[in-house]
């Protein structure tokens, strides 16, 4: 009797689509695949990234950029998330995302949706992010290979990225006046949040995104993922699921001075 093929993809758990989620979120960066419309070969580039609200990669990209005619020409493309850290830069995770590429026109409110969103989390791109020829792709995810470190791989589905949560339009026109109260008045609460859930160093973080799922943080070139327990199922439960939030991370942060004593 021949022995059974080994199965390489493990079962997607929820553990599995909270990994791929946090690297999504926590991306800066990415690598872009794109073909190339005289050759059809494939063409990869790096490009600075942010997430729309309902978790979709949005970039910025100019019309001279090799990608930028891919595009348009052919809106299937492939993003490479996930950056290597100390050691084998292959046991750290990563993932890859089909996607197609959506052009946002100017003037529109899902343009202006992923300007602020992308702003926020790529300031220095208020200096060209005017220019005519630059533009605004909408990345939608199609499907996903997820590799959460050695034997550790997933195949993910659109559903499992993407955020559809009925309260997405309502959370973005509330959004980012929540992300400058907080980042002009709770500056603490939100550096409570990086380092109770998400491990981080203590230091001047500042929120970026704000989503049914969670929230995003950054320090310097240092970014975090942070979810709710629970999913907003409104903009009037973001305040509360906040306040929360920051007492029990007191409470977190608390735990090893108190083992101590």
């Amino acid at each position: 009797m021949q022995d059974q093929p080994k199965e390489v993809l493990r079962p997607t758990d929820e553990e599995a689509i909270r990994l791929a989620k946090t690297l999504l979120h926590e991306a800066r960066y990415g690598a872009l695949a794109t073909l190339d419309p005289q050759s059809g070969a494939p063409v990869a580039t790096r490009v600075a990234l942010a997430t729309d609200i309902d978790g979709c990669p949005l970039i910025l990209v100019s019309a001279l950029s090799a990608h930028t005619g891919g595009l348009v020409g052919d809106p299937r493309c492939s993003l490479l998330v996930g950056e290597p850290g100390k050691g084998d830069p292959l046991a750290h995770p990563r993932m890859s995302i089909a996607c197609r590429a959506t052009k946002l026109e100017r003037g529109t409110p899902e343009q202006a949706r992923a300007e602020r969103r992308y702003l926020n989390r790529q300031p220095k791109a208020k200096l060209y992010v005017g220019f005519a020829d630059f533009s605004f792709f909408r990345l939608e995810p199609q499907s996903a290979s997820l590799n959460g470190g050695f034997g550790k791989a997933y195949a993910l589905t659109a559903q499992n990225l993407v955020i559809a949560s009925p309260a997405n339009e309502a959370l973005a026109a509330s959004e980012q006046s929540a992300i400058t109260h907080m980042n002009s008045d709770h500056r603490e609460a939100i550096a409570i949040y990086a380092r109770a859930f998400a491990k981080a160093l203590d230091g001047d973080w500042i929120m970026t995104g704000l989503d049914a799922e969670g929230i995003d943080v950054v320090c310097g070139e240092a970014s975090r993922r942070i979810f709710f327990a629970e999913p907003l199922q409104s903009p009037s439960e973001m305040r509360a699921a906040l306040v929360r939030m920051a007492s029990e991370g007191r409470q977190i942060l608390q735990q090893p001075a108190a083992a101590d004593g």
